[in-house]
């Protein structure tokens, strides 16, 4: 993708379905990770990730949500549409009240590799930061590729796990990334 990205945080009012009319959430997957008898491996799990209709919905009332109860939503935009988002929660939670929590980061299929999930992935971690985390949580997708991601990102698994994400996405994994400098390089 060569053309100009526009990031900028979403307000309530303009999260809505037609937001994502030119977003494409479509992702094939080969291989994943999975926990068995306490180690991770990679195990053949071939299906194809889309969203539906309701999916879209959904989506659209947790990123108002978000918004609403003092989070934030980042949107990337190439030539006016929207491209990659990235949502963070507004509430503090873990046994020292550490983590905010990454409750989505996705692109388009289209413009993967383009940087717009760095870029957001680094927004996100800079407004924990300043929002009083220490660490940012993750319960991602146990996709290989999505995986590397977030290692490339700094992410390691989660020291204390959401029991909230692991009931809801047994499959997910649980990252944590460090916010400050000092915890990053140990």
């Amino acid at each position: 993708m060569r053309n100009m990205i526009q990031y900028r945080r979403l307000g309530e009012g303009e999260i809505c379905r037609a937001l994502f009319r030119g977003f494409r959430r479509r992702q094939v997957v080969t291989k994943c990770w999975r926990r068995e008898n306490g180690a991770w491996v990679i195990r053949d799990d071939p299906f194809v990730d889309d969203w539906s209709e309701a999916d879209y919905e959904t989506l659209v009332s947790c990123l108002k949500n978000t918004v609403v109860t003092g989070g934030v939503v980042f949107a990337a935009f190439v030539d006016g549409a929207l491209k990659g988002f990235a949502s963070v929660e507004g509430t503090l939670f873990g046994g020292e009240n550490r983590y905010l929590d990454l409750t989505s980061i996705h692109v388009s299929e289209e413009a993967r590799g383009s940087g717009i999930g760095s870029a957001l992935f680094r927004q996100a971690k800079e407004w924990a930061r300043e929002h009083g985390a220490e660490k940012l949580y993750i319960s991602a997708h146990s996709a290989v590729e999505s995986q590397a991601f977030y290692r490339r990102m700094g992410c390691v698994e989660a020291q204390e796990y959401s029991r909230e994400h692991t009931e809801a996405e047994p499959f997910d994994c649980q990252l944590e990334c460090a916010l400050n400098e000092a915890a990053q390089s140990t």
